[in-house]
């Protein structure tokens, strides 16, 4: 017995589900969530082996939830929208379902998963590092002890490198996330947001001044007086950014 749950703000679309899993006696409904907190909480108590997923939620998103989960369940993603990559979502997940589906096509999914989960269990992580939410650039989702905490990027002030994580630096203080520089580079808005050097992204916004500093090389010196190294190639980029 697959111990299953349903993860979507829309009754409608959990009742069909539920509906279309009548079919299936070796598959046991658990839980039901209507955002991705709940969905969170009911994956830590239930440990499921297959999760019915939702992209575009309340709160936080599919792919947020997934992304601060340690070992997530195989998932199956059913959305009203159809700009998600679909071709590379159906290389990792194990399928993706597009609203609204019907028994045949909910069929074709459920018996990739049946097929699947007999060998191993889909690799969700590395589709979260493949795959970017589009819209999702506007907030940054991070665990702080056992709180979740979203931050909006305009109350980011720099980024860091530190190690495997990137120390993400606010008013409040830093906190830690399981990514790279790269990936906040390519993530955060291009217009607000420069990698000045290979260790740090800054907020082009909390700059005050740039000076000089060693062969080459400059400071940029924030609001709260935070000194940020800039390299060569970094001077580059803020100047354009900043329009100098």
């Amino acid at each position: 017995m697959s111990k299953v749950i349903i993860i979507d703000d829309e009754f409608l679309a959990r009742s069909m589900v539920k509906e279309y899993l009548q079919k299936y006696p070796q598959l046991e409904l658990v839980a039901e969530c209507g955002d991705g907190f709940e969905g969170m909480k009911a994956i830590q108590e239930h440990k499921p082996d297959l999760i019915f997923l939702d992209i575009q939620m309340p709160k936080i998103s599919g792919f947020e939830m997934l992304e601060l989960i340690e070992e997530p369940p195989a998932v199956i993603f059913a959305t009203a929208f159809d700009e998600y990559a679909i071709k590379a979502f159906e290389a990792h997940a194990v399928d993706y379902l597009l609203k609204p589906f019907d028994q045949e096509r909910f069929d074709k999914a459920v018996n990739k998963f049946l097929a699947q989960h007999k060998v191993s269990q889909t690799n969700t992580q590395e589709l979260l590092n493949d795959i970017q939410l589009p819209n999702s650039n506007n907030r940054i989702v991070v665990k702080n002890g056992s709180k979740i905490k979203i931050i909006p990027v305009q109350e980011v002030l720099y980024l860091e490198a530190a190690d495997d994580f990137v120390k993400i630096f606010t008013r409040e203080g830093y906190f830690l996330k399981n990514k790279t520089m790269s990936f906040f580079e390519a993530f955060l808005p291009a217009d607000l947001f420069v990698r000045s050097h290979r260790s740090y992204i800054v907020n082009v916004q909390e700059i005050t001044r740039i000076d000089p500093y060693e062969k080459d090389g400059h400071v940029a010196i924030l609001k709260n007086g935070v000194k940020i190294n800039v390299s060569r190639n970094g001077y580059g980029k803020l100047k354009a950014v900043l329009g100098l």
